[in-house]
């Protein structure tokens, strides 16, 4: 493998992770598959991650130099540290921009659809998991009476418990 090719990997788990070790699986299914990283060197990495100071997302840091040596290390902490800016650079381009009709009607159109989509993915998994009429009437009854703050959150739980085991 070509350092090239290891940067576009580092690059897409860094893009495509959350931070720490939210790219762990995504480098691992690239490389390893593939011969281009063992194992071990993903539990070096992740072993010197862990015991040096520091946010956890550094251990790719060290990953990329087991894998690469110090081009590969470099590589690495380049991988990491352009997300943010990128973001960065999105972000003062919106601020120049977000009084436009254009991209205010955009972001309220994402964030209905960001609503939209999260409605129906929690409609699926309430559907598949069993959850019935009668188990959201006693979700609905609980948050009714926590609004209300004349109750203390145990007693709404123990309602909860004690009216769901004799519906069910």
């Amino acid at each position: 493998m070509d350092l090239f090719t290891f940067l576009l990997y580092l690059l897409k788990s860094s893009f495509l992770s959350t931070g720490g070790t939210g790219n762990l699986p995504i480098l691992y299914a690239d490389l390893v598959p593939h011969g281009w990283a063992t194992e071990r060197q993903f539990a070096e990495a992740l072993a010197i991650g862990q015991v040096t100071p520091g946010p956890t997302g550094l251990w790719v840091i060290s990953f990329g130099y087991l894998v690469a040596h110090l081009p590969g290390g470099l590589l690495a902490a380049l991988a990491i540290s352009l997300p943010p800016f990128v973001v960065l650079g999105i972000l003062w381009l919106y601020n120049r921009i977000e009084r436009h009709p254009a991209v205010r009607g955009f972001v309220r159109g994402l964030g209905l659809a960001v609503i939209g989509i999260s409605l129906v993915t929690l409609l699926d998994i309430l559907r598949s998991s069993g959850v019935d009429l009668r188990s959201l009437l006693i979700v609905g009854a609980a948050l009714a009476l926590a609004l209300t703050n004349r109750a203390p959150v145990i007693v709404i739980l123990g309602l909860a418990a004690i009216v769901g085991i004799l519906v069910y």
